[in-house]
């Protein structure tokens, strides 16, 4: 699958986003906001699970952040460049109605995975509001989309050199103490989305989250992504990758996506990556 363009959105003090622009015809046709494809960059190189940031013109929009081996190969792809293999739309969509008042909540790289979220919800006549929140002005980007999907939008850094000094909790706990919402989506580190879970549930809103569980082969086979949601073992490729999120089990979430720490730098160290 071709790579028609390449754009470094962030690259400061080791971090790096990029987007892609992948000629996908038949994957631009079918994929739906919240759905992710599965991505290898070379036959013997693993599968990486990345959230279709947008489809059109027989081209799926992509972004990711270069963590572990398999992200920091495909960062060194160029346009003109092919990938192994591109499997999807995976997953099952988010579920687009009006609901009324949303608000969305995103950090990291998972300001990338809220953009179609907010776009669809937007379009079927939500009230949009989104907090996005990064560690600094540098590694923030998708302001200027989010904020045309958006119709209030929030931004925090961790050290306050752009828009608020905290965290998105904290906006979060604000907007709610002060209005009445029917929904509210997180996306972004467990952390966040669990602390998301957390403030929402004694006010009774409707909290989803888009879970980021280790995949292996994204079809609920090898059981990677695991996580357990109501006392239940599901599967965040087939079942999800959204859940409730007041019924997540957080701490199992959070041990899991450990799993594998250690021999991801082992293999980054000995691939001088």
């Amino acid at each position: 699958m071709k790579i028609n363009r390449k754009r470094i959105l962030v690259d400061v003090n080791g971090v790096r986003i990029l987007k892609f622009n992948i000629q996908a015809p038949d994957i631009a046709q079918k994929a739906k906001a919240g759905q992710f494809v599965i991505v290898m960059v070379k036959e013997e190189g693993e599968r990486i699970p990345l959230t279709v940031v947008d489809a059109s013109d027989g081209e799926v929009t992509l972004i990711m952040q270069e963590i572990g081996f398999s992200t920091k190969l495909m960062g060194t792809l160029n346009e003109g460049d092919s990938l192994y293999a591109i499997v999807g739309p995976l997953g099952h969509a988010t579920h687009i109605k009006k609901y009324g008042k949303v608000i969305l909540v995103a950090g990291g790289v998972g300001i990338a995975e809220i953009y179609p979220v907010a776009k669809s919800l937007k379009k079927e006549g939500n009230h949009v509001t989104t907090i996005l929140g990064a560690r600094n002005k540098d590694i923030l980007f998708f302001e200027k989309e989010l904020k045309e999907a958006s119709d209030e939008l929030f931004i925090t850094t961790d050290d306050g050199s752009y828009g608020k000094k905290g965290f998105t909790t904290d906006v979060l706990k604000e907007l709610i103490a002060r209005g009445k919402y029917d929904l509210i989506y997180a996306v972004g580190p467990i952390p966040m989305m669990e602390k998301a879970t957390l403030t929402t549930k004694d006010f009774g809103i409707k909290t989803m989250v888009s879970l980021n569980s280790i995949m292996i082969d994204a079809s609920g086979m090898c059981g990677g992504c695991r996580v357990t949601v109501d006392g239940k073992s599901n599967f965040a490729c087939v079942d999800g990758p959204e859940f409730d999120g007041h019924l997540v089990d957080w701490d199992a979430m959070k041990k899991r996506s450990k799993t594998y720490l250690e021999q991801e730098q082992h293999i980054c160290k000995l691939n001088n990556l």
